[in-house]
């Protein structure tokens, strides 16, 4: 029997609004995931980001699977799109440090930040992915997905099969913790 066969039954069962289905589908599939996002990225932290942000899209967008492919295929791609943009985002972000060949003339001076500032910048941000990923499962989700600000609470809520109350409540103790995990290393 095919994989994609054999995933029918979740598949059919998370399409109906079953999260135990969906959380089985990503037990099963989420180490491919992950594998096939840090094999783009090679950074573990931005292929969890990833592998989180596909299963998050595969969830969403569950309708449009037809079952041509085998689920792992389908969300393994999705997976390895998402990567492939983060990828292009991090080049394009590493490209303001490296400068053109030096001409005869100097450069003007950047209007934008320097790229001290920049490496300060990113530094700063590799704190806060840091902290982030040591928060607990459920505050760290729904953190990242209201701080994503492409759903509503509502939406994020209905994601995560909790009322909007306790949405609310996680953030607001992620941020907390967040704050005071920075806090302590002197930010």
């Amino acid at each position: 029997m095919s994989e994609a066969r054999a995933a029918d039954p979740l598949v059919e069962r998370a399409r109906r609004g079953d999260d135990a289905a969906f959380g089985a589908l990503v037990e099963t599939h989420q180490a491919r995931v992950f594998r096939a996002a840090l094999a783009v990225l090679g950074s573990p932290e931005e292929a969890e980001d990833v592998a989180q942000e596909a299963f998050l899209t595969a969830h969403a967008k569950l309708h449009t699977f037809r079952g041509d492919a085998a689920f792992s295929t389908w969300v393994g791609r999705i997976a390895w799109r998402a990567a492939l943009d983060r990828r292009r985002s991090i080049v394009r972000r590493l490209k303001r440090f490296v400068s053109p060949p030096a001409e005869d003339w100097p450069e003007p001076p950047s209007p934008g930040p320097s790229p001290e500032a920049l490496l300060l910048g990113r530094e700063e941000r590799d704190r806060t992915r840091r902290a982030i990923a040591r928060l607990p499962e459920g505050l760290r989700d729904a953190l990242l997905m209201a701080s994503a600000g492409d759903r509503s609470y509502e939406e994020i809520a209905e994601l995560l099969a909790i009322p909007v109350g306790t949405l609310k409540w996680r953030v607001s103790e992620a941020r907390k913790k967040l704050r005071a995990a920075l806090q302590a290393e002197g930010r």
